[in-house]
């Protein structure tokens, strides 16, 4: 028997159960299995998805304010020439077509006080022209709040949540705490300087808004004593190359240059995220699976109910393997269709959760993201090929093996045997 007529037997019997009462619940049986196949593979997307939204809104506010690359000396020493550095950078093979914005800064940690009000904070000295070219938050506010960086005006521009602990606004004064201290014939004492604060910034990113200080890059060499720029910033065409650019960096500034990039400074966080998306993957894919092999029970009834047509197929000189093959066509069919309805559906949901989310909060008067929690309004999504593609693969790997052991058995039926009581 040719493949085109167990194609064509196989998609009879999938969608059979017009006539008669067991017909009829086989039929149905089926369907519920291709639904619940369908939802399983909606669900893996959406929430897979959702995932994704989540990490990009993240990881965009966070490379709002920080590099996708940073250089800076081991021993912390200064750069001589930061744009000789820069120059230097872009001679690298590999680097040269990546690197489109660079800008020195000074980074040290430090205490800002204002009364009773104490907080650890990390003082960022930059130059606002040129942290433009690296950080968007600075491209954003460069003729605003940033253009009040003046050198030998000591002001310093805030993160939000670092300005609101303090309870300090534009205008008001703030004490900075440099490491090290400063030896007088008293003894050590820590060396401070009064900071007008000239304005905030709100990244969305919790983390630097309530530990980042910026001030000028020259008031930051006088309160820290270096001679210049301790580092110079990167910013990449495409800041998924970070790594790949951060490596040949090191590998051609020799040791004496430290180089990292934006993974790594982050680099518990994204492993943490890396790893629930994997454990939703394994969960989600349980439900897939359960679903897929439901078919091995609609398999099985319809080889018990089409004994005597197996039988008269095998009569009429059908081998045992194309018998098999009728079944796993319609095992197949089963996934194959379950499988491309839950894509469907499951990228019409993740293309529109926003607004079908917004839909829910309206309906119930809820809010499921808070924005002083959350700091966004609305449920990112964003469906990747990366995620589909597996799904579909793996939900039609377990369609296609939940059909082998009925499609055997059906092989294995003797036509004497099956017309006896017919």
């Amino acid at each position: 028997m040719n493949w085109p007529y167990e194609l064509q037997i196989g998609w009879r019997y999938t969608r059979a159960g017009r006539a008669g009462r067991r017909n009829g619940f086989i039929s149905f049986i089926s369907g519920v299995s291709m639904l619940g196949i369908a939802l399983g593979v909606a669900a893996l997307i959406v929430v897979l998805s959702v995932m994704n939204g989540f990490r990009k809104e993240v990881q965009d506010r966070m490379l709002s304010v920080i590099s996708h690359v940073e250089l800076s000396s081991s021993g912390g020493a200064a750069l001589p020439d930061w744009r000789a550095t820069a120059a230097q950078i872009k001679a690298v093979p590999g680097a040269a077509e990546q690197v489109i914005g660079a800008a020195p800064f000074i980074a040290t940690q430090a205490l800002i006080a204002r009364g009773d009000e104490l907080r650890g904070a990390i003082v960022r000295g930059i130059s606002p022209n040129d942290e433009a070219t690296v950080t968007d938050i600075a491209a954003q506010l460069k003729n605003t709040t940033f253009a009040k960086l003046v050198p030998g005006q000591w002001g310093v521009v805030l993160g939000i949540e670092l300005a609101r602990s303090l309870g300090v606004r534009e205008g008001d004064k703030v004490t900075a705490m440099a490491p090290g201290g400063q030896v007088t014939p008293a003894g050590v004492v820590p060396r401070l300087k009064q900071l007008t604060v000239v304005g905030t910034f709100d990244s969305g990113h919790y983390e630097y808004d309530s530990t980042l200080a910026l001030i000028d890059i020259e008031d930051a060499a006088r309160l820290f004593r270096t001679e210049g720029p301790t580092g110079v910033q990167l910013r990449l065409k495409d800041l998924n190359q970070a790594r790949e650019v951060a490596g040949q960096l090191s590998s051609a500034l020799g040791p004496s240059v430290r180089v990292t990039d934006w993974t790594r400074t982050n680099r518990n966080w994204f492993s943490a995220v890396q790893l629930e998306k994997r454990m939703m993957f394994i969960i989600l894919t349980l439900i897939v699976a359960v679903a897929a092999f439901n078919l091995v029970s609609t398999l099985v009834m319809t080889v018990t109910d089409k004994r005597a047509d197996i039988a008269i197929l095998r009569t009429l000189g059908a081998s045992p393997r194309s018998v098999m093959g009728v079944f796993m066509v319609q095992g197949a069919l089963s996934g194959v269709i379950g499988t491309l309805g839950g894509v469907a559906f499951g990228l019409l949901i993740a293309f529109n959760v926003g607004t079908l989310v917004g839909a829910l909060e309206s309906l119930l008067r809820v809010s499921f993201l808070p924005p002083s929690i959350y700091l966004i309004s609305r449920m990112p999504s964003e469906p990747q090929s990366a995620d589909i593609v597996p799904i579909i693969v793996i939900s039609l790997l377990l369609a296609f093996v939940a059909t082998l052991y009925p499609s055997w058995r059906a092989s294995r039926v003797q036509p004497a045997e099956a017309l006896r009581y017919e």
